[in-house]
């Protein structure tokens, strides 16, 4: 009873460690392998998001975001059954800063589908 349930949980401890701890890896462990990510910031606006398909796309980001010097904390995060939402707040060393709301439909206690948007700091 209580095996099956851990086992489709969604891992927000897992979400906090990979964000604050900048893991790449254990960050894409969340997502299924069919996963979808649409973000929406500064470039990519509403009507034109940056959308990665896959498993394969979104390590390529992952990795980039989370090799990058800048520190990632997460904020705040909300699991309400098949779905998630959370807030990641980074700072660059030049002091620049960016918010990041993120809400996502989860399968089996992995991510499927979600939608990023991402408020930067002015230049």
């Amino acid at each position: 009873m209580s095996t099956a349930a851990a086992s489709t949980a969604f891992d927000t401890d897992a979400l906090r460690r990979g964000i604050e701890q900048h893991d790449a890896s254990a960050l894409l462990a969340l997502y299924a392998d069919e996963a979808e990510i649409r973000m929406v910031d500064r470039r990519t606006q509403p009507s034109h998001p940056m959308v990665m398909h896959g498993r394969s796309a979104i390590s390529d980001m992952l990795t980039d975001v989370y090799g990058r010097d800048m520190t990632h904390t997460l904020e705040q995060v909300v699991v309400d059954g098949d779905r998630v939402a959370f807030m990641e707040s980074c700072r660059y060393p030049d002091g620049t800063r960016v918010l990041a709301t993120s809400m996502a439909d989860l399968r089996d206690g992995r991510i499927i589908d979600q939608t990023s948007i991402q408020a930067w700091d002015e230049e």
